[in-house]
């Protein structure tokens, strides 16, 4: 009780300048006292912000954390919805391979945070919570010493200024000799304290660079755990892509034929063959077909289940404008029509040859080199419009018609713009192609086609179509002499070419 008096007497002495007060520590040590509670906040704010970053339980291994981790419910989610769904199902496939992938992710997540708190975490929060505090203690504890060893020589040297006019001297010498040792064992502790705090800010001080550190040590462990986390999703993408590859049921509308033709192992696309064979069976005399718009609805619905690859069309066999619209909002959604980018200048030219022979002649050439998927269902498709243009005095649409409605949906340049626009461009042109070719199919294409070529559809197999100018004119194909072989019909192709074109196209390769 009376050291604590003193050392709040000599504190308020020294605050009003009545008293000096002991410097013990150096400017090096000043420095250093000023930057460690500066260090203890900072330290101890971003071990709080890093906790919170941890999605498993703080101090818990590998094993528990990882079944507490929000990523794990993900993945047992997945892998139950993926069971329940089947393998029938691409969607109930993706949740089960990602599901497993997550849980492979969780893991790596548990490791991580495990290998976080150990190297991390906890040199930080002892750095924070014990070896900064335990060294502002002893500073504090360092303080009081300072004002103890200030009191006790403030009172020996008042004491030693009374001794002289002492009344009993021998009473006061024995004073002056108890504060003497008194203040002797305050300068000692204050001593020993001192060169212990020093010694520590000193360690301190040179430990900064190690304390540093833990901040490279978390960087590299967050590159390390995102390293292992990427390479283990790469590891599961080309399972996962190669069974989304596989499944065949993709949209039709809007995916290049080939790539439709690929996936589907078809040679003429579902849309056009099932619209085909529908139309063939119950619109081939309905009036005005490919010209009367249909229901939005009802045509929304047929482009959805041809996109299913559903093979149970029964209910739109009933409403045959519905199925027409279909097939040329396929012929439309294309990304490339199915007369080419490739071939456009072709058959622009071709068309405007003024000699009517020279013109057929020419777009046979043109239609002889559109690619192998293309030509085949451009082929299956003229067929079947021959054969609609038979029915014209019933259901109206001569062949001409035909190419007025369908023509710009078969052949459009590549050019930015509107529908609308494309369409005006290149409509005259396209009809005359189209009509021509409509008129004259047997003589393009002169082998008999089995419209129902994938025998999904429970319908007898069609004649071929007979030429509507058959045995009017004697009209020869560049090329397509059965006598010739496949080397002298193709150099005879392109001599048709040049005479009709007038040279090669630069770019081109006989």
């Amino acid at each position: 009780m009376k050291k604590q008096f003193n050392r709040m007497k000599q504190l308020a002495n020294q605050t009003v300048g009545r008293a000096e007060k002991t410097e013990v520590l150096n400017d090096d040590l000043l420095m250093i006292e000023r930057r460690l509670e500066n260090m203890r906040l900072v330290s101890h704010n971003v071990y709080k912000k890093m906790v919170m970053c941890l999605q498993g339980n703080m101090g818990s291994d590998v094993d528990k954390r990882h079944k507490k981790l929000p990523v794990t419910a993900l993945s047992q989610s997945m892998m139950d919805g993926g069971s329940q769904l089947g393998d029938e199902s691409l969607i109930g496939k993706m949740m089960e391979v990602c599901g497993e992938a997550e849980n492979k992710l969780a893991l790596e997540q548990s490791q991580h945070e495990v290998q976080l708190e150990r190297e991390i975490l906890e040199p930080l929060n002892q750095l924070a919570e014990v070896d900064i505090p335990n060294i502002l203690k002893q500073r504090k504890h360092l303080a009081k010493l300072v004002l103890d060893f200030d009191s006790a020589k403030a009172r020996y040297q008042q004491a030693t200024k009374a001794f002289p006019t002492a009344a009993n001297a021998q009473a006061m010498a024995a004073k002056v000799d108890i504060l003497k040792e008194e203040m002797d064992e305050a300068q000692n502790k204050m001593e020993i304290c001192k060169d212990q705090v020093a010694a520590d800010m000193y360690i301190f001080s040179s430990k900064e660079g190690e304390y540093a550190r833990y901040y490279v040590l978390l960087l590299e462990a967050q590159a390390e755990y995102h390293r292992k986390a990427l390479a283990s999703i790469e590891s599961v993408l080309p399972t996962i892509q190669s069974q989304q590859d596989k499944w065949t049921e993709k949209p039709a509308f809007g995916t290049a034929l080939e790539e439709h033709l690929k996936r589907t192992s078809r040679e003429v696309a579902l849309p056009i063959e099932a619209c085909i064979m529908m139309l063939l069976e119950t619109g081939m005399q309905e009036e005005g077909l490919f010209r009367i718009a249909a229901g939005a609805s009802k045509l929304k619905k047929l482009k959805a289940a041809l996109d299913c690859s559903t093979s149970q069309l029964e209910e739109f066999y009933s409403d045959p404008h519905a199925v027409a619209g279909a097939l040329k909002s396929y012929l439309r959604e294309l990304p490339e029509p199915l007369m080419t980018y490739q071939l456009y200048e072709e058959w622009i030219q071709a068309s405007s040859i003024s000699d009517p022979d020279k013109r057929l002649q020419g777009l046979w050439v043109v239609c002889d080199m559109l690619p192998k998927a293309n030509k085949t269902n451009f082929r299956y498709l003229v067929k079947f419009l021959a054969k609609l243009s038979l029915e014209s005095d019933v259901n109206k649409m001569t062949a001409s018609n035909i190419a007025i409605v369908l023509g710009p949906n078969l052949l459009w340049a590549k050019t930015e713009g509107s529908l609308a626009e494309m369409a005006a461009a290149t409509s005259v042109h396209v009809v005359s192609i189209i009509e021509l070719i409509i008129n004259h199919a047997s003589w393009f294409f002169p082998e008999d086609v089995d419209f129902n070529v994938s025998g999904m559809f429970a319908m007898p197999g069609c004649p071929g179509t007979p030429d509507l100018e058959a045995g009017t004119i004697d009209r020869r194909r560049p090329g397509s002499q059965g006598s010739l072989d496949s080397d002298t019909a193709r150099k005879d192709r392109w001599r048709w070419r040049g005479e009709i074109f007038g040279g090669t196209r630069a770019g081109s390769c006989p």
